[in-house]
């Protein structure tokens, strides 16, 4: 076929099912668990983490409602709380009290139109696509839940699927665990616009999967002290395009509490067989990876940080992420890093979220060695030349490898549950040493997928998410004084994003 013919059929299909999705009409959602996306609902549910109404093991999304309707049940000292965290409580709680309803069918529909997608995905990523829609019907027992999601989407230069299945999942609880298969997105880590190794920015990918319901503490004495818990397994498959093919993704995650306002969390991705390469699933614990034994796989680990305190009735959070290349956080390790702080500060019965965060994908030889540098190799390396990444994204940081992105926010609910967000990206995009340096570690002379030469660019976006009884609406407006090489120059981006709940 014509490849003009068929990007105009694409965009055509994808146009369809965003306009379905737009004037249909279906039942609210149910899910078991809170999904990534929702900044409204994460800065609550933060705000509650803090004043220790629920467990502080909030870096992991997605994350059980299960555990945050017990904790906010048991929660007695709501009327010594401040008004905006009384609030919170009442949003998630409710929000937490409906997802969860059983028995009965539902359904969700939703649309994103833009004339440029956004370089920068956060947490709270709109579209990849001009066009993007998607239909879901799903079904929640008591024990069971059944999400079919069908969508369509036009198509860039790197992923030519049209057709998607993206968020369809089944999942099965027994006991405190749920497994899992499908298609989940994860957020792994304590950033608002970046996490390093596991984000939204690329599409999910097929998996199977368990994970913790409740973060109840261990009852071993021993293991006591390391407080409420949480903890997620998975293998996927990276069936797209790619050199080697059918690549497996294995990926766990522990994440602890130990004493109040302090999260901490360990984490280890490995990408593993594929076309030409061993399937050794004894890789999986070699986490020495030094030059007497060299690994067979590519790993990501991470260690991540958060503190989170109030302070005359401010709530404030300090937080970190260290992603290793390979094992060791001291030596042979090439780090990434990301270093954050926000701050919620009351205005009558709500809170105005200010949030300072930056991220650099320069991998450094360890944790503490600023300044020696390697270049080309964060998310790829030899072995793999692919990288870490699934039809054409990383699986990580929205600016792929060698940059830096710095960020500023102001967001806040207003009158009849209006969201606005204001935001400042200052973004870094590869370097001139990724192809140069690069080329020592990656067959291919390995560059930035986001941009094909270098570029600074600065970004401005104001955001409003208007919720209307079943349906929500989100419009952004963007800024930006140049563009990812090859474009170039100033550009202006209007976005829209239209989701139906009945």
């Amino acid at each position: 076929m014509n490849p003009g013919r068929r990007s105009w059929r694409a965009t055509l299909i994808a146009a369809c099912v965003a306009l379905f999705a737009t004037f249909a009409t279906g039942h609210a959602r149910a899910t078991p668990w809170a999904e990534v996306g929702d900044i409204q609902l994460r800065s609550d549910i933060q705000v509650l983490a803090a004043a220790g109404l629920i467990d502080n093991v909030t870096m992991q999304w997605p994350m059980p409602w299960g555990g945050i309707v017990a904790s906010l049940d048991k929660a007695d000292d709501l009327e010594g709380q401040p008004e905006y965290v009384r609030e919170a409580a009442e949003r998630v709680e409710t929000m937490a009290r409906r997802e969860v309803q059983t028995d009965r069918m539902n359904y969700d529909l939703s649309a994103d139109f833009t004339n440029l997608p956004d370089v920068v995905r956060g947490f709270d990523g709109m579209g990849r696509e001009d066009v993007q829609g998607a239909v879901s019907g799903e079904w929640m027992g008591s024990n069971t839940a059944i999400r079919v999601s069908v969508g369509a989407q036009t198509l860039n230069r790197y992923d030519h699927q049209t057709l998607m299945l993206d968020g369809s999942y089944i999942a099965q609880r027994i006991g405190n665990i749920a497994f899992y298969a499908g298609y989940q997105t994860h957020w792994w880590g304590p950033g608002w616009d970046t996490a390093l190794s596991l984000s939204n920015n690329a599409r999910p990918f097929p998996q199977i999967g368990y994970r913790r319901l409740s973060t109840t503490a261990f009852s071993w004495p021993i293991l006591r002290w390391l407080g409420p818990w949480n903890h997620e397994q998975f293998f996927g498959i990276f069936d797209d395009p790619r050199l080697a093919r059918n690549t497996i993704i294995h990926g766990t995650r522990f994440e602890f509490n130990p004493f109040k306002g302090f999260e901490f969390a360990i984490a280890r991705l490995t990408e593993l067989c594929g076309t030409g390469h061993p399937c050794e699933f004894s890789e999986l614990f070699n986490v020495q990876n030094g030059n007497a034994y060299s690994s067979k796989s590519k790993d990501e680990a991470d260690l991540d940080f958060r503190y989170t305190s109030t302070f005359e009735g401010f709530t404030y959070e300090l937080y970190n992420q260290e992603m290793n290349r390979d094992t060791g956080p001291f030596v042979h390790s090439d780090t990434s890093h990301l270093f954050g702080a926000s701050v919620w500060i009351p205005v009558r019965n709500t809170a105005v979220r200010f949030t300072a965060e930056y991220a650099d994908t320069i991998s450094t030889e360890n944790f503490f060695s600023f300044g020696k540098d390697f270049y080309g190799i964060t998310y790829t390396d030899y072995k793999y030349v692919d990288g870490w990444q699934y039809r054409g994204r990383t699986l990580g940081s929205s600016l792929d490898t060698d940059s830096r992105l710095a960020s500023f926010h102001a967001s806040w609910l207003g009158p009849q549950s209006v969201t606005y967000t204001l935001t400042y990206y200052r973004a870094w995009i590869g370097s001139p040493l990724t192809n140069a340096v690069g080329a020592q570690y990656s067959a291919s002379g390995y560059g930035n997928r986001v941009s094909t030469s270098p570029v600074a660019i600065d970004i401005a976006e104001a955001r409003l998410k208007v919720p209307f009884r079943n349906l929500s609406v989100e419009a952004a407006v963007r800024l930006q004084d140049d563009q990812p090489r090859p474009d170039k120059g100033f550009a202006a981006a209007g976005e829209l994003s239209i989701n139906y709940r009945l």
